[in-house]
């Protein structure tokens, strides 16, 4: 599973929009659309999204409040 397939799945699972997640870290809605729709993100940017969705990052995200890993 893609980077970007995992961060749309745990936006689903927090009830949160690409636009709301891209506010929490400091860039816009289509930046972060364009991103996920080429799945090319940083590993600093993918430590940014964790946190923001709080999550821990080691190439994998681990929820922080159920432990299930995507």
């Amino acid at each position: 599973m893609g980077m970007a397939k995992k961060i749309r799945t745990i936006l689903l699972e927090r009830d949160m929009t690409i636009k709301e997640l891209a506010e929490k870290i400091g860039t816009n809605g289509n930046n972060l659309s364009n991103k996920l729709s080429r799945d090319n993100f940083s590993e600093k940017e993918l430590r940014d999204i964790a946190e923001a969705l709080d999550c821990d990052y080691d190439g994998i995200f681990t929820l922080r409040d159920s432990g299930k890993t995507i």
